[in-house]
């Protein structure tokens, strides 16, 4: 599932090409990913608009249009791309944007598991699913004494709260990994258990791995690519994840997975002790 960086990267690729184009027609052909408005009032809501701006909220793409933002989820394996009108859409293009200029924006999701909500503009972060989602984590807002404030309202452990978009929006599995290793906690550590020293190095944690991630392109573990059809590198930087039995590149010792907040973790026992 792409992450803050990869979704970040998405976002900035989208707005080389995005704002200015107006939407001449939409064609849906996989219904459930539409989730707000029902599906005729979402394609006509749409249809005239036209693309001001891409932002990011966690792992959300928001399109502002002219009257409505449109939020999007990418889920597992949802992609955008530009393509000219006349060139023909494979079967996993379940939304397409068609263009005045001849253009297309086309939604492709092999998994069929992506989300898009129509709210009009301003208005969209007071409804699901962006009023759910916590402080965003490369913003001034989080800060050691503000993990310190969430943390001591729950006793579940340190990856459970950092996955949890109520929390700390924009975290997933990889990056949590990563943090937890630079911060040198150990991922079944009780959240509210953590002194404000910790906590320092884990906001200092989060905000420096997802910083250079997003310089980096993300992290192309599967299928991820950018709305270019570019990879990303920082897969080649990550210190843990994905590495189970291969020595930790900081103490020598190998590399354990275990399973933590039912997922796969990836821990140096010898520096997360």
């Amino acid at each position: 599932m792409p992450e803050l960086p990869e979704v970040e990267n998405v976002k900035n690729t989208l707005n080389q090409f995005l704002p200015g184009k107006v939407i001449e027609e939409v064609k849906v052909y996989w219904e459930n990913i539409i989730k707000h408005p029902q599906l005729e009032e979402f394609i006509l809501r749409l249809q005239g608009q036209t693309f001001q701006h891409v932002y990011r909220r966690g792992k959300f793409l928001i399109f502002h249009l002219e009257e409505d933002s449109l939020v999007s989820h990418l889920r597992m394996e949802g992609k955008y791309g530009l393509y000219p009108s006349d060139d023909s859409a494979d079967k996993h293009t379940h939304v397409i944007f068609r263009f005045t200029d001849g253009t297309e924006l086309r939604y492709r999701d092999v998994r069929k598991f992506g989300t898009m909500h129509v709210y009009p503009k301003g208005t969209e972060e007071s409804h699901l699913p962006l009023n759910t989602l916590g402080v965003e984590p490369l913003s001034d807002s989080l800060t050691a004494g503000l993990l310190k404030r969430i943390f001591a309202k729950t006793k579940r452990n340190i990856k459970a709260v950092l996955l949890d978009q109520t929390m700390i929006a924009g975290l997933g599995n990889i990056y949590v990994d990563e943090v937890l290793f630079q911060a040198k906690i150990h991922p079944e550590t009780p959240a509210n258990e953590l002194s404000l020293h910790r906590l320092k190095k884990l906001k200092i944690a989060i905000t420096d791995i997802l910083s250079e991630s997003v310089k980096h392109g993300g992290s192309t573990i599967r299928s991820y690519t950018n709305s270019m059809g570019q990879s990303g590198g920082f897969q080649l930087k990550l210190f843990v994840y994905g590495r189970k039995n291969e020595a930790c590149r900081v103490c020598g010792h190998e590399i354990e997975r275990i399973v933590v907040a039912g997922r796969g973790t990836h821990i140096c026992n010898h520096c997360q002790s």
